[in-house]
């Protein structure tokens, strides 16, 4: 049996709807409001778009020429893609194929 610091009992003891008042009553875990969603902005999930691709970090990295530092930081929350990689990230989810053969040399 693995033990924790910390005294779970009350924890167990609550009712869904005690949980969601005692949140309600945290002022860090108020619930978004639709001005809140609006604010966001929509940012592609790179590591989705890239494991849906069947790629690697540097394999990604390598075929959409993007710098596998950024990618990496993208990946990992560090930063946020600006409004022109988001743009990229949007038509290499949608049309993977398409950027490919668009990056290739001119013949």
């Amino acid at each position: 049996m693995t033990t924790t610091k910390h005294d779970w009992t009350r924890a167990d003891a609550m009712t869904p709807e005690d949980i969601h008042a005692a949140a309600l009553a945290d002022p860090d875990t108020q619930p978004m409001t639709p001005e809140d969603f609006e604010r966001m902005k929509p940012t592609p999930r790179t590591k989705i778009i890239r494991r849906a691709l069947g790629l690697s970090q540097e394999e990604f990295a390598a075929r959409f020429h993007i710098p596998l530092g950024t990618l990496r930081d993208w990946e990992q929350g560090r930063k946020d893609p600006d409004a022109a990689a988001r743009a990229y990230l949007m038509v290499i989810g949608r049309n993977p194929a398409a950027v490919t053969e668009a990056l290739q040399p001119a013949p």
